[in-house]
């Protein structure tokens, strides 16, 4: 029987609540297979272990990941540490070390979920973004000049390479082309006049050797606005690190909050493991109250068992989220319900088994 050794870096706050009951789900869809098991390793890394340690993870730290088939996190972030910390310390360190170049955010309105958008109906709402992951503006590139002083200046270098760039933008057009959907680039070429002028440029060449995609290009403005007043404009999406970090967190407002909202980090070649996480942050408002959304935990959850190739698995999990959300019984107080972090899960699982 095939075993999966999968990392989990549970983190701070409801990381550990939510995360549980991911794993609930994974070892339930193994139960359901029968051809395949998974094994868990648990990492006490985040902000509270540095906050005892002075940092986020063991010196050897990624050694030790890069020997499992895939990772899952919780959350990081906690009061007392600096957010550029946080992030660039463990989260952006595993996806930068382990090239995982690709980030899937499926934005997507399932039956049941609340939506702002009053007159978008249930298929207006079905996005997948493809954003890169590992340069842009998050590449950490730039200067701070004469500090404390009165002529002071911050250089931030976003770093956009031909590599870079044309294998984010060939990952998108092979999905499009493999889901039958059309495929729309965002950028913001009118201002930003070489990075986004040059992303622009790549993915007219790259489009050449795909007639078969229809594709559209917006800017970041004006697909801001699109997104609210007619999402239903995008199928399969491609963009930079950083609108695509803001635009996601925009879909998932529209799509029922980011109680649902799951994020996938891919290496595609898989010389190193992906990384799988909910992308809601840590919550310490609520941590250890029972009362966090594990839905976008269970969603990545899905996602993990995509990459793996148990597509169907991972839509059949996807079908157990939707039917929680449609029964509107067992929800947790943001979807406005009254059950536990637990009972959700447990809810999920059930639906899960019971092959509905």
């Amino acid at each position: 029987m095939k075993i999966y050794n999968i990392a989990v870096i549970a983190g701070d706050g409801i990381g550990p609540e939510v995360i549980n009951e991911g794993i609930k789900v994974l070892k339930a869809a193994s139960e359901i297979a029968r051809e395949f098991e998974f094994e868990f390793t648990y990492f006490p890394w985040g902000c509270e272990y540095y906050l005892k340690h002075g940092k986020m993870m063991d010196e050897d730290g990624l050694e030790k990941l890069k020997e499992f088939d895939a990772i899952y996190l919780g959350a990081v972030g906690y009061p007392g540490v600096p957010d550029h910390i946080s992030l660039w310390d463990l989260l952006l360190k595993i996806r930068k070390s382990f090239d995982q170049y690709i980030n899937i955010r499926p934005i997507k309105r399932l039956k049941g979920a609340p939506c702002p958008l009053k007159e978008a109906k249930l298929e207006d709402v079905d996005m997948l973004f493809i954003r890169e992951n590992s340069e842009g503006e998050y590449a950490g590139a730039g200067e701070w000049l004469f500090k404390g002083k009165p002529e002071e200046v911050v250089l931030q270098t976003s770093v956009f390479s031909r590599k870079g760039t044309e294998r984010v933008i060939r990952y998108a057009y092979e999905t499009a082309r493999k889901l039958g959907k059309s495929l729309t680039s965002i950028s913001k070429g009118n201002a930003l006049n070489y990075s986004m002028v040059f992303w622009d440029q790549v993915f007219d060449e790259v489009g050449k050797e795909y007639p078969d995609v229809k594709t559209y290009s917006y800017l970041v403005d004006a697909a801001s606005m699109y997104m609210i007043k007619q999402p239903e404009r995008f199928e399969v999406v491609v963009t930079s690190n950083l609108f695509g970090d803001i635009l996601t967190d925009l879909g998932a407002a529209i799509a029922g909050g980011l109680g649902l909202a799951a994020g996938a980090n891919i290496n595609p070649e898989r010389t190193y493991p992906s990384m799988f996480e909910p992308i809601h942050g840590s919550a310490p408002d609520i941590s250890g109250k029972g009362i966090a959304n594990p839905l976008a935990a269970i969603w990545s959850a899905s996602q993990m068992l995509d990459f793996f190739g148990y597509d169907h698995l991972g839509k059949s999990v996807l079908n157990a989220i939707e039917g929680v959300l449609s029964e509107n019984e067992t929800l947790t107080p943001d979807m406005g319900g009254t059950a536990t972090t637990s009972e959700v899960g447990d809810r999920v699982v059930e639906i899960l088994k019971s092959g509905k």
